[in-house]
């Protein structure tokens, strides 16, 4: 999947390995990624794109804050755990 601003993604590497974030901005092999709690929307971490992975959710970052930003990453995450139940659950 292409990572494009607005998209949900998940560090590869570093000490952010494993965490979901939002892209806020692409600056050629780089993107600048937050979450809304340790990395602010004013602040975002400048991560390579090869460190990170897309998922298949994009959301609308005007107007974002730092509070619904973590409000939407909960969202995916519970959906994302969900579906991945179910998918587990079926293939037994």
């Amino acid at each position: 999947m292409n990572i494009v601003k607005g998209s949900l993604v998940f560090a590869n590497a570093g000490r952010d390995k494993g965490d979901c974030f939002a892209v806020l901005e692409i600056d050629g092999n780089f993107a600048y990624i937050a979450n809304g709690k340790e990395r602010k929307v004013l602040k975002p971490k400048r991560k390579n794109i090869k460190h990170i992975s897309a998922t298949n959710c994009v959301i609308n970052i005007s107007e974002l804050t730092n509070k619904k930003l973590k409000k939407l990453i909960s969202e995916f995450l519970q959906k994302d755990l969900q579906e991945d139940e179910e998918t587990a659950y079926h293939q037994s």
